[in-house]
């Protein structure tokens, strides 16, 4: 198993993790993730699940869902802004040039058919369009750049004006391509882009993608790799898109249409981290060794905010043969019970963006829109995972507390020999 996860897995896995285009797309979507944040802490103020407070805020609720559209409502946008700057900072072009030119391709793309910019794709409808847009453009300038095919100026120049120069050829090939295509041509590009990645997204809104893609991680994780940040470039564009449209189907007051939105994976799967440890956090807390309650007691404060490594590389688990198994099982089967219990109405869908950070049983409330069954559900997790790693852990504890006894006694020789 180890050997197939190092020479096999891991190295697809890493390239995949590595890929440039990949890389930018993880980074640019973290710059949405503020923006989503403060909208969503406008949203739970505005329906804060409190007996009598909609009648008592009345009117008001109106008034702070006005921020939620704006942030929700420029996802797409502000993507397209984050990849294409990230991008061009990776290959030495100018970012703020390549932003521009990026933000003028989206706006052109997101015309109707009556020459209007439709703002209603700025949003989760426009993120992959925004994604595929950004990428070309910063490719087509970097084309440009490294042929030098750009207007030059004699010296002296101010450098503002000598870098509009530098971008006016590759800006106008981008402008004349997107024109061609979305206005003479009339193609719809975003619903194109859609279908294009529909089968990725129809995967990850099932339960047997899901569990694959926690299967993956997982994996990941057994042999030190952070899996979460390897496949997020592939995965987070799809989860943004699904809490998106969730919000917006809680603010109509329709059905929650995603399980398996952003916050699903770190709230409802993972507590205390990828493999969800703060089961096996607590049973190091009570162990008779004395390095696992050590690093038990190192542990349990980062656990609580979903910071794991301490236990992964404390315990440890990478390339542990024994704690592979429970480090994979653990998470698939919160993930099958997770999907369920919300499959079937027992417990509340993901419908806000909070901090990844957040406390369970706390985290899986406000997700919810204080959905009191999740907040049940997310304290049971605990306990599941704390069951299922209890006996893997007492076999590790077992072979601990042999070793230790030997170094005791081996320091009591010394000490006996030294008196």
């Amino acid at each position: 198993m180890n050997h197939f996860l190092e020479n096999q897995l891991v190295p697809i896995m890493m390239k995949i993790g590595n890929n440039v285009i990949l890389v930018a797309v993880r980074n640019g979507i973290a710059f949405t993730l503020p923006f989503i944040i403060a909208g969503s802490v406008f949203l739970i103020v505005a329906n804060l699940p409190i007996p009598g407070w909609n009648g008592w805020i009345g009117q008001y609720a109106d008034l702070l869902s006005v921020p939620v559209q704006v942030t929700f409502g420029a996802i797409g946008l502000i993507a397209a802004i984050g990849i294409s700057y990230n991008l061009a900072r990776h290959y030495g072009l100018d970012g703020l040039s390549c932003v521009c030119i990026t933000v003028a391709v989206f706006l052109l793309s997101q015309i109707d058919e009556h020459h209007r910019i439709n703002v209603d794709n700025f949003g989760a409808s426009g993120l992959f369009s925004a994604i595929i847009l950004s990428v070309i453009t910063v490719y087509i300038v970097r084309f440009f750049i490294q042929r030098k095919i750009y207007i030059t100026l004699p010296d002296g120049v101010p450098p503002a004006v000598l870098q509009s120069f530098v971008s006016l050829a590759p800006a106008f090939l981008c402008l004349v391509l997107i024109w061609v295509v979305r206005v003479i041509l009339k193609f719809d590009i975003n619903a194109f882009f859609t279908l294009i990645l529909s089968p990725l997204v129809s995967g990850l809104d099932t339960l047997p993608g899901m569990l694959v893609l926690v299967g993956l991680i997982s994996l990941l994780w057994c042999c030190g790799i952070h899996g979460t940040n390897v496949l997020s470039g592939i995965t987070s564009p799809i989860f943004l898109k699904f809490i998106a449209e969730n919000t917006e189907a809680y603010l109509s007051h329709q059905p929650i249409p995603h399980i398996s939105a952003e916050g699903f994976y770190t709230i409802f799967i993972c507590s205390g981290g990828s493999g969800a440890t703060l089961g096996l956090v607590l049973a190091m807390l009570m162990s008779k060794s004395r390095y696992y309650r050590s690093v038990g007691r190192v542990s349990v404060g980062p656990s609580l905010f979903c910071i794991n490594e301490p236990v992964i590389f404390g315990v440890p688990m990478v390339l542990n043969p024994l704690m592979m198994i429970p480090l994979v099982l653990t998470p698939m089967l919160i993930c099958g019970c997770s999907w369920l219990l919300m499959a079937f109405g027992i417990i509340g869908k993901p419908v806000f963006q909070i901090p990844w950070t957040m406390p369970p049983v706390l985290n899986a409330y406000f997700a919810t829109g204080g959905n009191i069954p999740a907040a049940i559900w997310s304290g049971c997790m605990v306990l599941i995972s704390a069951l299922i790693y209890y006996p893997f852990f007492k076999m590790l504890e077992k072979k601990q507390l042999a070793q230790e006894k030997r170094e005791n006694e081996a320091e009591l020789h010394r000490l006996g020999e030294q008196h």
